[in-house]
């Protein structure tokens, strides 16, 4: 069967070179493997690598998987101190592959996929790694919104209600069968949301080690990838995402989406969750963070119905990877147990 990911590098070759200045030559097309929403391609041509990233085809979810904002937070954050790639080009909806697309340039460096960090010789790389997280989050959330021309990019205010209920109606379109789990989360988090404080900063939506290129040579993040979720809302929203990682099964035998839990951290050099937490408070000249059980409660959910979604886009043929995302239903109900777990520590 043929695959609807491919690219035709005959029509796309000079639409490239048209477009693009500087671009020459396309020779090769790779799909990377990693990735379920906006399929990701790497492009080998005679005036180097470069990176498309498209829509996927098929019929696709409103307000889902919006290129074009990917392409415009990245660029407006070219003259920040956020590292993302430099924008190349933004094709409109009838373009050459039949979607939506961009480039950017291939940023080389290094991207870890464990948390533990099990490539990485000694300790105080680890630590130098976390870090560089760390110190990043917080330039992202420290960044000028209306000099960005940013302050338009999303709704201010009520940020953890407003996404509630789109993931909630993302969660029932893309639901397969009944997580008790699920259910009970969502009625949970109903009652319990962060109080809305007022904090808006652009939030990234999905920072996770992943998503960072990494110097090939220090501790250094060289690039911020995968804004597809990224909007306007509340920082603490983006921390506790991260921090998911720290409760997460090491062992979760799902690749990227490992986690720490059940790691001897400190004996790898690894900061613990409160101490991580603390360092970014200092960055931002904050006291402390209020609600964040609900907060951490509030990431597995919404992650959970990330899950959803890919694993229905699986069912429907329209995943990037379907072998991969058939395996992303396996995870909601994993996501929702933790996260029922922690808000009953909390009552």
């Amino acid at each position: 069967m043929e695959d609807p990911n491919a690219l035709d590098a005959g029509v796309l070759a000079p639409y490239l070179e048209a477009e693009i200045p500087g671009f020459l030559g396309l020779q090769s097309i790779e799909k990377f493997t990693s990735g379920q929403s906006n399929p990701t391609y790497l492009l080998r041509a005679k005036s180097g690598r470069y990176v498309l990233r498209a829509k996927p085809p098929g019929e696709l979810l409103k307000s889902a998987h919006q290129v074009d904002r990917e392409f415009r937070v990245m660029k407006a954050l070219g003259p920040t101190a956020v590292p993302v790639p430099r924008m190349l080009h933004l094709s409109g909806e009838a373009s050459p592959i039949g979607r939506m697309f961009y480039v950017m340039e291939f940023v080389e460096g290094r991207i870890f996929w464990d948390p533990a960090l099990p490539e990485l010789a000694g300790n105080d790389e680890r630590a130098a790694i976390y870090d560089a997280m760390n110190r990043t989050l917080a330039v992202l959330h420290d960044v000028d919104l209306a000099a960005a021309g940013l302050a338009d990019y999303g709704r201010p205010g009520s940020y953890f209600e407003r996404q509630l209920a789109r993931w909630s109606a993302q969660y029932r379109a893309a639901e397969t069968t009944r997580i008790a789990a699920m259910d009970r989360l969502i009625a949970w988090l109903e009652e319990h949301l962060p109080a809305d404080d007022g904090q808006t900063s652009l939030v990234h939506g999905d920072y996770r080690l992943d998503n960072l290129v990494f110097a090939p040579d220090r501790a250094e993040i060289v690039a911020v990838l995968d804004w597809e979720l990224s909007t306007l809302g509340h920082p603490y929203a983006d921390l506790a995402y991260q921090c998911m990682q720290w409760r997460l099964p090491h062992d979760l035998g799902f690749g990227n989406l490992g986690g720490l839990a059940g790691t001897d951290r400190a004996a790898i050099g690894i900061p613990v969750e409160t101490a991580y937490v603390a360092d970014y408070c200092r960055r931002r000249g904050i006291g402390g963070i209020a609600g964040w059980n609900a907060c951490l409660a509030f990431s597995f959910f919404r992650l959970a119905a990330i899950c959803q979604g890919v694993y229905k886009r699986a069912l429907d043929g329209n995943a990037s990877n379907p072998e991969r995302g058939i395996r992303h239903g396996d995870l909601v109900p994993v996501l929702a147990g933790l996260a029922v777990r922690l808000i009953d520590e909390g009552e």
